[in-house]
């Protein structure tokens, strides 16, 4: 892969919705091959403070559920309609579900943030590797799906659930978003002593 290309799949990268997911499952291989990216991730001292748990069977639905109810004793009907409420019951019938869980690695002694970042890093590595394979994807940290992780996913004593990585093939003809970002003048300065 040369710069340009990378640079085309950085920039292309986006959060795609379970919404806009066919009903198509990601074969298993692909699957691995997503995560074993995320492995690959910066971590200081090598530490790898993460491990991913992909949600089968029943969770899809269950997690559906679970947002849909969450979400209705959290907002009004006319902040979450009788309409929003049922579509959110069959949100993520067409996801693959990734729970993303922070392992600290207390013998490192590292900070707490760049462990964290390093996680952030990993998820990073399975959103862009999502879309140079054409999928959709997002990370999902909302109150909803952390107490869904939190009550659902067997955590160790000092692990800590970070969310849901989505993943789908996408629906065809999805219209692509005005993405805009700020200039670089913005956002790079130069200091020189």
């Amino acid at each position: 892969m040369n710069f340009e290309e990378l640079t085309k799949v950085i920039h292309t990268r986006k959060s795609t919705y379970a919404y806009d997911y066919a009903n198509k499952k990601i074969e298993k291989e692909t699957i691995e091959a997503i995560v074993t990216n995320a492995l690959w991730a910066p971590t200081h001292l090598v530490t790898q403070p993460w491990r991913f748990v992909v949600l089968e069977g029943k969770h899809q639905l269950d997690l559906s559920e679970f947002m849909a109810s969450y979400y209705r004793e959290l907002y009004t009907e006319k902040q979450f309609s009788n309409e929003r409420y049922e579509a959110t019951k069959t949100y993520a019938k067409n996801a693959t579900l990734i729970g993303i869980v922070f392992t600290p690695n207390k013998k490192a002694k590292l900070s707490e943030w760049e462990e964290l970042a390093a996680v952030s890093c990993a998820v990073q590595n399975m959103w862009l590797s999502c879309t140079s394979l054409g999928l959709g994807s997002y990370w999902d940290s909302s109150p909803a799906t952390l107490e869904y992780g939190k009550e659902y996913v067997n955590l160790e004593k000092d692990e800590q659930f970070l969310g849901i990585f989505f993943m789908g093939y996408k629906k065809e003809n999805i219209p692509e978003p005005r993405r805009k970002r700020k200039s670089l003048s913005k956002k790079l300065s130069w200091n020189k002593k």
